[in-house]
């Protein structure tokens, strides 16, 4: 392993939560797909099938930051425990009306509750966050190492749920999700030594307003929307291009080469000590995956696709570090978890746009004319950064209620982080 990440498992309880983050954080990977092969593999009907995942992705984007944001008040454990038990239990009794076929109202009700999981990925951020803070070069191979679990979830998470789904019995995806979600998050809260410390905000009033309050983070949410668009579109569209060139299985492999590439950019980019303001980096790696799709439009086989898709997904993985790392600088660290959240909730937003758009597209113009979905969304994703730039390029105001809750001599650097203290 490269030195820079041999340097951040150094410290004490990092191997741990990593490990339990990875398996906590299969499931968001694998349930929304694995209720959609349930469904078409229990009933044939993939009208019913689509309008549930939907439901799934939008509970989760309502109620993911809900979550997090009562994360950053009383602490993980105390929330994610039970959390998790609402969405393991709503998606248990999702599975029994889907085996008994009740009512499809039924199966709604019960796809809202499954919609309460916790943002795992912003739970061992935040914990990296804490450990690393006034670190700056260590927090971004930190989070780099985060992004590389990412892909790596969508990597194997996808298969594994599918191929249970149809070669075992049809709620095996959803079934193992649950447990990995289960593993995950009590392995994770019963590491007590790395957790942050809850943030009470009783007597501060402007820290009970939400995160999104930040400017910045309110570009950084509206340019993931596009981003997850990019990503929506692409998966149907790759699968509807794969299916119209006669290998439709092959489309997970295209896929996975396009996770692939940002597995590698994330790897490298981890090993890197930048330089500048992150700001401008997040602006050009926007720039860089709006760009990327460009090639996408001229790929006439399979071979030229993935060779595209792995050229478009090198730009992924440094675009996804250096907004956490926006993050972390422009909002208060007593709503970091929700903050990280809510780029997660815009990212879910975009996927379901894209898929459905997308969807449309290639049913009316044929998977050719599909890839110009993910063309547009770049487009719209790149204005966001442009016209946003100097919100995030703006010294970051001081930060209400936090001066109490830091040491002494850590307040102020807290409360007006200069903007080279950030990567």
């Amino acid at each position: 392993m490269p030195s820079p990440y041999r340097a951040i498992f150094a410290v004490p309880g990092t191997r741990g939560f990593s490990a339990a983050g990875l398996i906590g954080r299969m499931p968001l990977a694998m349930m929304g797909v694995g209720v959609l092969t349930m469904i078409t593999e229990l009933s044939g009907r993939y009208a019913l099938a689509g309008l549930l995942t939907g439901m799934l992705a939008l509970s989760a984007a309502v109620l993911g930051p809900q979550v997090s944001r009562l994360v950053d008040r009383y602490g993980q454990r105390r929330v994610l425990r039970p959390a998790t038990l609402v969405s393991v239990v709503s998606a248990g009794a999702l599975v029994v009306c889907a085996q008994w076929g009740l009512p499809d109202w039924t199966l709604f009700v019960c796809t809202l509750g499954a919609g309460c999981v916790p943002s795992i990925g912003a739970m061992t951020r935040a914990r990296w966050a804490e450990i690393f803070r006034g670190r700056p070069q260590d927090l971004h191979t930190a989070y780099s190492l985060e992004s590389i679990v990412d892909e790596l979830c969508f990597i194997l998470g996808p298969p594994l749920s599918i191929g249970l789904s149809t070669a075992w019995f049809p709620a095996a995806g959803p079934v193992l999700a649950g447990g990995f979600l289960l593993a995950g998050v009590w392995w994770l809260t019963a590491q007590r030594a790395t957790e942050p410390a809850p943030h009470p905000v009783e007597k501060h009033a402007a820290a009970r307003t939400s995160a999104l309050r930040s400017p910045g983070l309110q570009v950084l949410v509206v340019a993931f929307v596009a981003t997850g668009a990019i990503f929506g579109a692409v998966d149907v569209v790759t699968v509807a291009f794969a299916e119209e060139q006669g290998h439709k299985a092959a489309s997970s492999l295209v896929l996975a080469v396009y996770a692939g590439g940002s597995c590698l950019a994330g790897a490298v980019f981890g090993m890197l000590r930048l330089k500048g303001a992150p700001a401008r980096r997040w602006v050009v790696g926007v720039l860089a995956m709006a760009l990327s799709m460009i090639p996408l439009q001229l790929a006439g086989n399979l071979s030229l696709l993935a060779v595209a898709l792995f050229v478009a997904g090198l730009a992924i993985a440094p675009t996804m570090v250096t907004t956490m790392a926006l993050v972390e600088a422009h909002v208060p660290r007593g709503k970091l978890t929700e903050g990280m959240t809510w780029t997660g909730t815009g990212l879910a937003v975009g996927v379901a746009l894209g898929t459905s758009v997308s969807g449309w597209v290639v049913a009316e113009h044929g998977a050719d004319v599909g890839y110009v979905v993910p063309g547009v969304a770049g487009v719209l994703a790149a204005v966001v950064a442009f016209l946003g730039y100097r919100r995030l390029n703006r010294p970051v105001p001081t930060r209400e209620g936090q001066r109490a809750q830091q040491d002494p001599e850590q307040s102020e650097r807290i409360d007006r982080p200069e903007p080279s203290e950030r990567s």
